[in-house]
């Protein structure tokens, strides 16, 4: 049984290892090494770069580029002054490429950002943004093949397109028997419940705006 904890990443009981810090829900651990046995075959060292994220490190990427300490983007992927912006403005930037804390999809264990170390150019930092994963882009055959082959081991991308939300994420992997159940039960009134006695800056404006907030950004894909 998954709790409003576990939910909102606040507890990691429901969570196995996978591989180094890496954690998954059980089910989504066994279909992932079988990717990325498959992937192998293919000829691709498919590898996590994120698994597990819990509420406190979200929380930490929110308030960070809330309050211009991290790096935040605008539509183009180019540089914003975070700080130069009215709160609504910020809070919506950081949603096109960071979840509230509490919505994150990495806190459910069912989810995880992958790429391909042996084709990462020598000096070069992972970013994980779409030109490094489209077609020109040194992942783009990764891409390829999951697009054709990540569907028979229960995996798809819940930011595929850009609906005008949340940006798209060609490194950002579901597994669809879990996280679609998952999905359902989030509600914005335990979003908000999962805040309380937390640091979260711009917390006012976001639990006024919590319901458009919620289709937006978080409940896209609700009955996929």
């Amino acid at each position: 049984m998954i709790t409003d904890e576990m939910l909102t990443g606040r507890s990691d009981a429901h969570l196995v290892p996978l591989c180094g810090p890496h954690r998954l829900q059980p089910e989504a651990a066994q279909a992932f090494i079988a990717l990325q046995r498959a992937a192998h075959i293919a000829g691709f060292d498919l590898q996590p770069a994120s698994t597990f994220r819990d509420f406190d490190r979200q929380r930490a990427i929110w308030n960070g580029k809330f309050r211009g300490e991290w790096p935040l983007l605008d539509h183009a992927s180019q540089p914003l002054d975070a700080t130069a912006l009215p709160v609504a403005q910020r809070c919506e930037a950081i949603l096109r490429w960071s979840a509230l804390p509490g919505t994150s999809r990495h806190h459910w264990g069912t989810d995880l950002d992958v790429y391909d170390p042996s084709r990462l150019p020598a000096g070069q930092t992972l970013q994980l943004e779409p030109w490094e994963y489209l077609p020109g882009g040194y992942f783009a055959p990764l891409t390829a093949w999951l697009t054709d082959h990540m569907a028979e081991f229960g995996f798809y991308r819940p930011f595929a397109e850009d609906r005008g939300g949340v940006a798209i994420e060609p490194w950002h992997l579901s597994y669809r028997p879990a996280a679609c159940t998952l999905e359902r039960l989030l509600t914005p009134e335990k979003i908000i419940s999962s805040w309380q006695g937390q640091d979260v800056a711009g917390a006012e404006w976001l639990s006024a705006h919590i319901d458009t907030l919620f289709t937006r950004y978080v409940s896209i894909n609700h009955g996929g």
